[in-house]
């Protein structure tokens, strides 16, 4: 099992400027059918030749962290719980667990590699495309 990049992340104050800047620099263009708009706390754009995305998110922090860009991870196969496990087997640190953080079957881990660059492990496509699991 492994995983792929699902996105690149920064972490920001204004995810619609960033992200407008980005764009711009590129020649990325917004989601199909998920326009950016100001206010909105995160902002994806996309390369429309290969795919790559970025995401711009906005974090309460007054200060920024000086790594503010890390790799979102999606599992190729198998689950995130399953991928998180194979993850701290190969050493990597836990930072912080947010699974469920919105609603049942939601969130990542945030995870470090041996000299401290953050990355997130996500829920696999499949599950996404699942949905959340129904309430309990």
């Amino acid at each position: 099992m492994t995983s792929f990049v699902s996105h690149t992340t920064v972490d920001c104050h204004d995810a619609f400027t960033l992200s407008e800047w980005w764009k711009s620099l590129l020649g990325y263009v917004d989601v199909e059918g998920d326009p950016n708009e100001p206010g909105h706390e995160e902002c994806v754009i996309l390369d429309p030749d290969t795919g790559h995305s970025i995401l711009f998110i906005e974090v309460p922090d007054a200060e920024l962290p000086a790594k503010r860009i890390h790799f979102d991870l999606r599992p190729r196969e198998g689950s995130r719980d399953e991928e998180i496990e194979r993850v701290r087997g190969l050493g990597a640190v836990e930072i912080a667990d947010q699974r469920g953080t919105h609603g049942p079957g939601t969130g990542w881990v945030v995870f470090a590699d041996p000299e401290g660059n953050q990355f997130c492990i996500l829920r696999s496509q499949a599950e996404v495309d699942a949905g959340p699991p129904p309430p309990a």
